[in-house]
């Protein structure tokens, strides 16, 4: 280090220095992830970290069901009206999953805004069966498309991107994908970039952030699971120049969305200083890595962190991550962005609500619009009112339901020395019975006090006649009840 300083006096080599130190730290801030981003028409690489380190896709997956779907639609194998049918296999899938029971039937069309938007598992499955006959079967037909693709780091067991051995893609393959579904399917592209869907009362909004939020963004889709991280293949495009961003292994929902940005806002710069960098080429020539996928299980859902296999819950977990290293990132995109002026933090894009948009109404049953559309919205808002209506009848009854059991057994044969045992024997063990229904913990008491009076309400009076069944003898049913009264204090109140 002596040597340097003398360079370090003059204020010109320090400045470059400083530059130089914050370029080779750059790579370090990208944690364990696998980053990309590459021109859409061309597949020019512009950024590639990991990019071809394998990696487990979750719910990323589903871009490849909506592409062999779509292109089976495109071939005239079926159409969009086509109804496919929920299997119970399907509605076995773990959430996130629109939880339609076995037969219900939805199009082509319905299934795939619910599998795109919501990333419902269930659907998936059902086109998956629908399209290929069988989860299998379909299996089969999205790992020929992938090495027809060129997805040559990829391998597909199911569907929707459940944990599963084998299932394994990279960023590289993810961007071939995206290219291929912009080549192929310009007429039904628009299925992956619907900001939000209606189902009957329901709005879910897109787990993709950057839509509505990122200016220019226009797709794909988000995934996570434990083992892989937070997952997001998004598109943006600006002055008719677009890009695919691959962000795999983020910490949340949010930093994913965040990266993505930050990689986009990269590549839209004017980059002067384009010229310093060895070309990266296009995506097809990355080469990939020989390596077993890294499994981020106990970095993401290890400790005090409990998430299940869904995007659901990316709200949940976003916390402060956009801004904890928003300051570094900002610094390092100046200078590789050929001393640009910085665009707006990302994370404060993604503060802000999505612009405004109409919901896509989806449903179930045939295909329908006009005043049949609107119907059907009708009809599954009040299947939702009627489930709604009926856990709440459920959640009313469950005190009385609890203390139900106590009121009768105070009029019954038995009645006192359980009820007067009961609170003395059982306070340590469970104070919940007491806590949710006091009134039925003090009438206890009150029986104790006027042991007398108890027999005279109408409810003692009557319990007695329909206990001893098959008696006919007045004489004989006292003389059960006698009995029975003499046993109750050395019975168990369990």
């Amino acid at each position: 280090m002596h040597f340097l300083r003398p360079l370090l006096r003059n204020p010109s080599l320090k400045w470059i220095f400083a530059v130089a130190m914050l370029v080779v730290a750059a790579p370090r801030l990208t944690h364990a992830e696998a980053l990309l981003v590459v021109e859409a028409d061309t597949g020019k690489v512009l950024q590639a970290d990991n990019a071809t380190m394998p990696w487990y896709p979750a719910s990323v997956t589903k871009l490849m069901t909506a592409y062999v779907t779509l292109k089976a639609v495109k071939d005239g194998r079926i159409s969009l009206d086509t109804l496919v049918t929920v299997s119970p296999t399907a509605a076995s899938q773990s959430p996130s999953k629109m939880g339609f029971r076995p037969g219900t039937q939805v199009t082509i069309d319905n299934a795939l805004k619910m599998m795109l938007v919501k990333s419902a598992n269930d659907m998936a499955v059902v086109l998956a069966e629908g399209v290929g006959g069988s989860i299998d079967g379909f299996s089969a037909m999205m790992n020929q498309t992938a090495q027809k693709l060129g997805m040559t780091q990829t391998s597909y067991v199911n569907p929707n991107g459940l944990p599963a051995d084998g299932q394994i893609t990279s960023a590289r393959d993810l961007a071939i994908l995206a290219r291929s579904i912009i080549r192929d399917l310009p007429e039904y592209e628009y299925f992956v970039h619907i900001p939000s869907i209606r189902f009957g009362r329901k709005i879910t909004q897109n787990f993709n952030k950057l839509i509505g939020r990122y200016p220019g963004a226009d797709g794909f889709k988000t995934g996570f699971i434990c083992a892989s991280g937070y997952n997001l293949v998004a598109s943006a495009t600006r002055d008719g120049k677009r890009l695919i961003a691959v962000v795999l292994g983020a910490s949340s929902g949010r930093m994913r969305a965040v990266r993505a940005a930050q990689l986009l806002d990269r590549g839209f710069a004017n980059n002067g200083l384009a010229w310093l960098r060895p070309s990266l080429g296009t995506v097809d020539n990355l080469v990939p890595i020989d390596a077993s996928p890294p499994n981020l299980r106990d970095e993401m859902c290890g400790g005090k962190h409990r998430r299940p296999a869904s995007d659901e819950d990316e709200e949940t977990v976003a916390g402060n991550a956009g801004s904890s290293s928003s300051g570094g990132d900002s610094v390092v995109t100046f200078f590789a962005a050929g001393l640009q002026p910085p665009m707006p933090k990302p994370s404060e894009l993604l503060n802000q609500a999505p612009a405004a948009s109409e919901p896509i109404a989806v449903y179930t049953g045939p295909t329908k619009t006009g005043a049949a559309l609107i119907a059907a919205v009708a009809v599954d808002s009040e299947q939702q009112t009627v489930k709604r209506g009926k856990r709440s009848r459920v959640a009313a009854r469950k005190p009385d339901a609890a203390a139900a059991p106590k009121a009768d057994a105070k009029t019954g044969s038995k009645p006192d020395t359980k009820q007067a045992a009961k609170p003395a024997a059982d306070r340590h063990a469970n104070a919940k019975p007491d806590a949710a229904a006091p009134k039925t913990g003090d009438k206890p008491a009150a029986a104790a006090d006027k042991p007398a009076a108890k027999p005279a309400k109408p409810k003692a009076a009557a319990k007695p006649k329909v206990e001893p069944k098959g008696e006919t003898k007045p004489a004989q049913r006292r003389s059960v009840i006698k009995k029975a009264a003499s046993r109750g204090s050395s019975e168990s109140i369990n």
